[in-house]
């Protein structure tokens, strides 16, 4: 099945690339791309929890997704991650 989740904090190519980089290490998971312009992220997924799975990843490198507490601590992770990636 197919999932879209809307996330804060994505801002460029960079956060793309991390956010792609580290759910890729979640089993179940496939086919993830990044929608920088819609603030998304679209995956493919075996078992629902796989989705609870993905959200805490997000939240964990700094993109909650929409409507999860988006605090100084998960803006500055995002920043971070977004550096990260554009290496």
């Amino acid at each position: 099945m197919r999932k879209s989740i809307k996330i804060q904090n994505l801002k460029c190519g960079g956060c793309a690339s991390t956010i792609k980089t580290k759910l890729a290490e979640i089993d179940k998971i496939e086919g993830v791309e990044v929608d920088i312009p819609e603030l998304q992220v679209n995956f493919s997924y075996t078992d629902e929890a796989s989705i609870i799975l993905v959200e805490q990843k997000l939240t964990a490198i700094g993109y909650p997704p929409v409507g999860a507490k988006n605090n100084v601590v998960s803006k500055a992770k995002s920043m971070i991650s977004c550096a990260t990636g554009k290496l």
